[in-house]
């Protein structure tokens, strides 16, 4: 998820191309959801399914190229952690926004809907912003766990997690800046009011910080065993 060698162009193309293609399945699965079925719960199970199923494709096809972070807080965090230069942050986050809206425009042209809409679903108060830390702090800790023991199933268990935290979270998981902003944009099954992206972005921030505040001391870097148990025997 670090940022790989190749060129800023290409990895800038990568973030863009990855969430508009996220989006666009958000959005997309939640309108065709919404047209089968009135029950919601069936809606809701067809929208996390097609989500969970095109993060890990997303992941592994792009993840070589930009690290496939489609989300502003993943950026900023891999960034603190100096594993992506500070000064590609504006870039990678304005590449994902864009992305991102492309993909909500996308998913309306395809279900011949007006092509920008303004969202009147409500998404907001204490649950909604406490359910948006547990799923953002949930998703960047994945992250990182998985990058530090089992890189090789970064994406399975992106994929896997935002599967359950649809389920498992009031908010249905948005933890990410730039799809909240997409998602704003229509006024369907998965739209949020414009008016209540600053709390979901600001709670999605603090979950993403306190990720990489406890990951920092969790993950412990691999030591020399000879050290370690002198540690411990000290301990």
């Amino acid at each position: 998820m670090s940022a790989p060698m190749f060129p800023p162009s290409r990895r800038l193309v990568a973030e863009a191309l990855g969430t508009l293609l996220l989006v666009a399945t958000v959005v997309g699965s939640g309108i065709m959801a919404d047209s089968l079925t009135d029950d919601t719960a069936l809606a809701l199970l067809g929208n996390t399914l097609a989500t969970g199923a095109i993060l890990v494709v997303l992941i592994t096809i792009l993840g070589p190229i930009s690290g496939a972070h489609f989300n502003p807080v993943v950026s900023l965090v891999f960034a603190l952690r100096r594993e992506l230069p500070a000064s590609s942050v504006p870039a990678y986050i304005a590449a994902q926004v864009v992305g991102g809206i492309a993909g909500t425009m996308l998913a309306h042209a395809m279900f011949a809907l007006p092509v920008l809409q303004a969202s009147e679903t409500v998404r907001t108060g204490g649950a909604q912003w406490l359910s948006e830390v547990t799923a953002t702090f949930g998703l960047v800790f994945v992250i990182l766990a998985g990058v530090r023991f089992r890189a090789d199933a970064v994406a399975w268990l992106v994929g896997l997690y935002i599967t359950a935290a649809y389920w498992f979270t009031a908010s249905t998981s948005f933890a990410n800046p730039a799809v909240a902003i997409a998602r704003s944009l229509t006024h369907t099954f998965s739209g949020i009011r414009p008016i209540d992206l600053p709390g979901f972005i600001a709670a999605e921030v603090l979950g993403a910080l306190l990720a990489l505040m406890l990951a920092g001391w969790l993950l412990m870097e691999a030591r020399d065993p000879e050290t370690l148990t002198k540690t411990e025997s000290a301990s």
